[in-house]
């Protein structure tokens, strides 16, 4: 057997994120499952990013480190962790979010009883000072390219899949959802996601994210769409729907 075969590469791309990059990287040396890399990729950061990335290396043979020699946006970060990797699996770790610590154990878990793939979770939800929203995302049981396309329920922190999937598709368009492209084009070759139902993924959610930007993630959502082939009038049908279904998910999450 491949000593590789299992391995789990996680690509956490890091810029100008001193105060988070700690517990991000302290959420992956928790967990249960050990059979991992971590690659982190400094997209050119100016704060003391490097530094404490540096520390950690010094703590853990499994985490190294790439550096860019300027800011080329996550995309084209992210890709370059995929083409380093060693594992046959890819998990992606945004530098602010945190997993709980079973979160890859059980993913594995599922891909071997379901024989997948393609894995998520479910999320729970922390403001940019670590404080807790109530509520959480549940997520479903499957997700096929057609379910995908009326909401994204797959967030990137949360995903483990084959890396053999990103040999022909690839992280782009940073002025978009790039993960849901991606996700979609994924999924539009025929394969299923199955879900985790728990809040393995502890989401930071921040005032100038995209998320938090409703008129900005609606134009970058309609680029998605456009992106993966659909028409201007396919596009706006599935906005629609996707935009009363974040409305209901977000509802849930800020007021429970």
């Amino acid at each position: 057997m491949n000593k590789n075969e299992n391995l789990i590469s996680i690509i956490m791309p890091a810029y100008n994120c001193e105060k988070y990059i700690g517990e991000a990287i302290d959420s992956v040396l928790a967990q249960s499952c050990r059979n991992w890399e971590l690659i982190i990729i400094d997209d050119g950061s100016a704060d003391n990013t490097s530094s404490i990335i540096t520390e950690y290396l010094q703590k853990d043979s499994r985490i190294s480190l790439l550096s860019n020699e300027k800011n080329i946006g996550v995309s084209a970060t992210r890709n370059r962790g995929i083409e380093f990797a060693k594992g046959n699996w890819i998990a992606f770790l945004d530098s602010d979010d945190i997993w709980t610590p079973y979160k890859l154990e059980k993913q594995i878990e599922t891909a071997q009883e379901k024989n997948g793939e393609f894995i998520f979770t479910g999320s729970a939800y922390i403001n940019e000072e670590g404080k807790p929203y109530k509520g959480i995302f549940e997520v479903p049981e499957k997700v096929s390219y057609k379910e995908l396309r009326k909401q994204n329920v797959i967030s990137c922190s949360s995903v483990l899949i084959k890396k053999k999937f990103f040999t022909n598709i690839k992280m782009e368009g940073d002025d978009m959802h790039e993960d849901y492209a991606v996700w979609l084009r994924i999924l539009k070759t025929g394969i299923t996601a199955y879900g985790v139902n728990e809040p393995l993924l502890i989401y930071r959610i921040h005032r100038n994210s995209k998320s938090w930007n409703k008129i900005k993630t609606v134009k970058m959502t309609y680029k998605v769409y456009r992106f993966i082939g659909l028409n201007p009038v396919s596009s706006a049908y599935f906005l629609a729907i996707n935009l009363i279904r974040g409305i209901k998910k977000y509802k849930r999450i800020y007021s429970s």
